[in-house]
């Protein structure tokens, strides 16, 4: 089994989300590179990192701290958070992104998420998430009529 630590990213700082709630987000720390470092140190084989500005905004918006991150740490990183274009995918990938996570799109445009997986086999990922039962998009902001 493979356990892959989460850092979530709002204006390039370490948060914690109060039940998805953007306005209630706990700041743990301002550093995601020294977190992602001690992620690795306890043993992590791979970091998942949520760019919450991208997810709101619809394209990637933490690139500075994301491009930090995969410079430090010697272990992939996957990001998801907005990537809705394959400019958002090819930026992501182009600063050494490993795998990118495909949330939204896959709801809205599944075309899009079959042509990225023919342009970038092994690099896109498709997440789900789900709340009460039905896909949740937008960085959790809108809930589809799709049952998860």
């Amino acid at each position: 089994m493979d356990v892959i630590p989460a850092i979530d990213l709002l204006e390039e700082k370490c948060v914690r989300l109060v039940q998805g709630d953007y306005q209630r987000a706990q700041i743990f720390n301002d550093n995601p590179v020294e977190v992602a470092k001690q992620w690795v140190e306890q043993g992590a084989s791979r970091l998942h990192v949520v760019d919450l500005d991208g997810a709101k905004l619809g394209k990637p918006v933490n690139t500075k701290a994301i491009e930090a991150i995969v410079q430090a740490v010697p272990v992939p990183v996957q990001v998801g958070g907005g990537l809705r274009s394959r400019s958002g995918v090819t930026q992501l990938l182009t600063l050494g992104v490993d795998r990118v996570i495909i949330g939204t799109a896959a709801v809205e445009d599944p075309s899009l998420v079959e042509q990225l997986c023919t342009e970038f086999p092994g690099k896109i990922v498709v997440g789900i998430d789900a709340r009460q039962g039905w896909v949740a998009t937008h960085g959790w902001l809108e809930t589809s009529e799709i049952a998860a």
